[in-house]
């Protein structure tokens, strides 16, 4: 079965925007996962522009499914998710103002690096994603590095899926895939996924353990409703 991960940074973009606590980012945290959602994701900045550090905590307390981080293990970062510890962490490698995750790790350049950094999430019990592009040294690299993981940035796939096609699109990422399998690494996506791409990713690569998604969900949210889209997002990964 591959979960579904719901990322709820847009929440709380929307929460932020006006001040207050409207949308509650806990709230809707806990609604998605009674909806149905196997995890749930954020991805906190160092200016807190949407999840807060706060919430991080929060939500830990509450959360029923897996609970998966992402970020930048800068040394604040590691303190917090050392502290929470939730069942993931996917280490991005963003830059501090960066709008949005827009590739992945180079795992040959920062192999000491990224090695240390699993090794400390392991330590404390966490399991560790690495964040790679659809290239298959890249993801062998990563599983030298120790990650129990990997998660293909899925943006070339979505763009790919409609100027080139699905088959073409999907090409690259069954490749780093069927490479993460041989390296004995789970398998994870994200990024640009939606419900005109995510059914047919998933028929290519049955054995994907994880799902996340975020902006294109709560989108289809304001015109279907949260339950309903969850729903639809969960068929397009049914076997």
């Amino acid at each position: 079965m591959t979960r579904l991960s719901v990322n709820i940074n847009k929440v709380a973009t929307l929460r932020n925007a006006r001040g207050g606590n409207n949308p509650d980012v806990v709230k809707t945290a806990l609604d998605c996962e009674r909806m149905g959602a196997d995890g749930i994701t954020v991805h906190p900045r160092p200016d807190e522009r949407h999840i807060r550090r706060q919430d991080v905590y929060d939500l830990k307390e509450v959360l029923t499914t897996e609970f998966n981080i992402e970020g930048y293990p800068s040394p604040d970062f590691m303190k917090l998710v050392t502290t929470v510890k939730p069942a993931q962490v996917t280490l991005v490698p963003d830059a501090p103002d960066q709008i949005t995750s827009n590739h992945g790790w180079d795992t040959l350049a920062n192999q000491p690096f990224l090695t240390d950094i699993v090794s400390a999430l392991q330590a404390d019990g966490i399991r560790a994603s690495i964040f790679v592009d659809a290239d298959e040294k890249m993801v062998e690299l990563a599983a030298k590095a120790g990650a129990d993981r990997v998660e293909l940035y899925t943006e070339p796939y979505a763009g790919n899926y409609v100027s080139l096609g699905p088959e073409k699109a999907v090409e690259p990422f069954l490749k780093a895939a069927k490479t993460a399998r041989a390296c004995g690494l789970g398998l994870n996506a994200g990024h640009d996924l939606s419900l005109v791409n995510l059914a047919y990713l998933k028929r290519c690569i049955p054995w994907l353990d994880e799902v996340s998604i975020g902006h294109a969900l709560i989108c289809d949210a304001l015109y279907f409703g949260l339950e309903n889209t969850i729903k639809d997002y969960k068929h397009c990964l049914e076997d």
